[in-house]
């Protein structure tokens, strides 16, 4: 599945990009589990919390589409979609104060990916299992 690997490794520098910054603000506010008193440790690890609730479920359709022999140009669409709002929300959300226009955008075009790739799976699905 190759469309698939092309975006899950782009989210995954992601991942570690915002797991890398999780990390250097708890040793700077030195705190080890929570956020203690740190707005700004909190901060980070929402931005790595929310990456890491919808990246998963949005992949699985993703190749779960691509296994449905779902058209190429549609994947790399959605693919595109995705890709662009978790790094737009992570940046927007990043900020301080957040920017909130770019944390909105960044969860409708996460949100319009998962649920155009489920309704993909679920059209695609569905005729398979009537032919």
């Amino acid at each position: 599945m190759p469309i698939t690997a092309l975006y899950a490794s782009l989210l995954a520098f992601l991942f570690l990009l915002l797991t890398a910054r999780v990390i250097s603000q708890r040793r700077e506010a030195r705190v080890e589990i929570g956020h203690g008193e740190s707005r700004e440790l909190m901060r980070r690890a929402r931005v790595h919390a929310n990456f890491a609730e919808y990246v998963p479920l949005a992949l699985v359709l993703l190749a779960a589409a691509e296994s449905l022999k779902a058209p190429a140009l549609v994947l790399h669409v959605l693919g595109l979609g995705l890709v662009a709002g978790r790094y737009i929300h992570a940046y927007g959300l990043s900020q301080s104060p957040h920017n909130f226009r770019l944390r909105v955008l960044g969860m409708w075009l996460t949100l319009i990916a998962i649920a155009l790739l489920a309704t993909l799976c679920l059209a695609l699905a569905s005729l398979d299992l009537i032919v």
